[in-house]
């Protein structure tokens, strides 16, 4: 039975972890509406002089925008983590990120303003990757750097919950509004829920703010410790650390946005499946992500996270091609089945741990700029390139998925090598 302490200490978990794990599903739910929106209204109402084909790839280029953005933001908030601190650098990502949002909502179609339209939303596009890349590395130190004694991948992943929450609450409203906009939905129902991100900013506001300065950074700030330019001290101290972070990633990140986005172009270009058989396979699996993040964080903290990690790897490695042989059968149940391993199973197997695994690396003093990094400097390589990567090679080799599966191969057997590169560090102190 767990001590009085342990008791208290675990409830007084539950608010840090609502308050990091709610900005998290804000934050995704912006980034995410906009590559849902990105591969339905996008290509025609921006982009409209192209065909369909180049339509859809620029659209997926002011994607890629974002995901261009993350490195940097996760630089300049990093910088700004460790030397203020982690909460006062995570209500200037929520409100970054959810203004851009809101923004985007009003900017008219090519048709209207001509060019200027592309150029402003990849512009907010810029932003909203700016907040996404600080905003990941403060809210996994909020829950790791709270709960750092005993089972830290456990309470560091609550954070990475954010991802199927967004994810499944922006493709539940842009369905929503689809059917209530019906034939209208490319004209103006696909903006509803880019307005509602204003409310979504009050209430994460008003959670983050409420919620004190994590104790460890804390600690660093009364003995005076903070360091004075943290992102030159861990790109000299932990180059090799934040190299083979960012490659460990490739795994996970590139094959997420492959089932959770590329999926969508595929099935209703390729398959000629109906949008909402993909849709709902993606619900399902989001809702599944939430039992299935938090529940491998926990087994990673018992068998040892490197462990953990490398076996996802492999998982990920050998689902390539059982991943398109589901979907190719046209059948309804297959194809969700399909899109319900691929997130709920392969991807939660590596995305759950990698937030302690990630984190364990840098001290303290260097842990937001170092992780952050880290973690972001995988996103323009892996999850931007990616759905253009799968998109140009179903192009040319004339919709043939062999080529696309064995990319996947390939993005996790360079994960695989980077991770046995990496620490076993779930059981050491990260106390300084």
């Amino acid at each position: 039975m767990a001590s009085i302490s342990e008791q208290m200490s675990r409830r007084g978990m539950w608010p840090v972890i609502f308050a990091s794990t709610l900005g998290t599903t804000i934050e995704w739910y912006d980034f995410f509406l906009y590559g849902t929106v990105a591969t339905l209204v996008f290509p025609a109402l921006y982009f409209p002089k192209f065909s369909p084909f180049a339509g859809t790839l620029l659209s997926l280029t002011t994607f890629l925008v974002g995901f261009i953005a993350r490195p940097i933001g996760g630089v300049v908030f990093g910088h700004l983590g460790d030397r203020i601190g982690r909460k006062s650098t995570l209500i200037v990502t929520l409100l970054l990120m959810g203004i851009s949002t809101f923004v985007i909502g009003f900017i008219p179609g090519y048709d209207v303003i001509g060019i200027a339209a592309p150029l402003l939303v990849s512009l907010m596009r810029f932003c909203q990757g700016l907040g996404v890349g600080g905003e990941w590395g403060g809210s996994v130190l909020l829950s790791l750097e709270y709960g750092h004694e005993r089972n830290r991948g456990f309470w560091a992943s609550w954070p990475q919950m954010g991802v199927p929450l967004g994810l499944l609450l922006s493709a539940g409203l842009v369905a929503v509004f689809a059917a209530i906009s019906g034939s209208q939905f490319n004209s103006w129902g696909w903006r509803i829920p880019f307005f509602l991100s204003a409310l979504l900013i009050v209430v994460g506001l008003y959670i983050r703010l409420r919620i004190l300065e994590t104790p460890l950074f804390s600690k660093l700030q009364e003995e005076k410790r903070v360091a004075k330019a943290p992102v030159v001290e861990v790109i000299a101290q932990n180059w090799e650390e934040i190299i083979l972070t960012a490659a460990a990633r490739f795994v996970e990140q590139a094959p997420f946005y492959l089932f959770s986005t590329f999926v969508l172009v595929y099935g209703a270009t390729y398959l000629h499946v109906d949008r909402q058989l993909v849709l709902g396979g993606i619900y399902a699996a989001a809702i599944l992500e939430l039992l299935t993040i938090p529940w491998f964080s926990y087994l990673s903290d018992r068998f040892g996270r490197r462990r953990w990690y490398l076996l996802g790897c492999l998982l990920m490695l050998l689902f390539a091609f059982p991943y398109f042989l589901l979907l190719n059968t046209g059948n309804g149940f297959l194809i969700i089945a399909s899109i319900v391993l691929s997130l709920a199973l392969c991807h939660s197997f590596v995305y759950g741990p990698q937030a302690a695994l990630i984190s364990e690396h840098f001290t303290t003093r260097l842990r937001y700029s170092g992780a952050s990094i880290g973690y972001q400097l995988a996103a323009p390589f892996a999850g931007g390139l990616a759905p253009l990567i799968a998109a140009f090679l179903l192009e040319q080799y004339k919709g043939d998925y062999v080529p696309v599966a064995l990319y996947i191969i390939i993005l996790a057997a360079f994960s695989f090598v980077a991770t046995l590169g990496l620490k076993e560090l779930s059981k050491a102190s990260i106390a300084d």
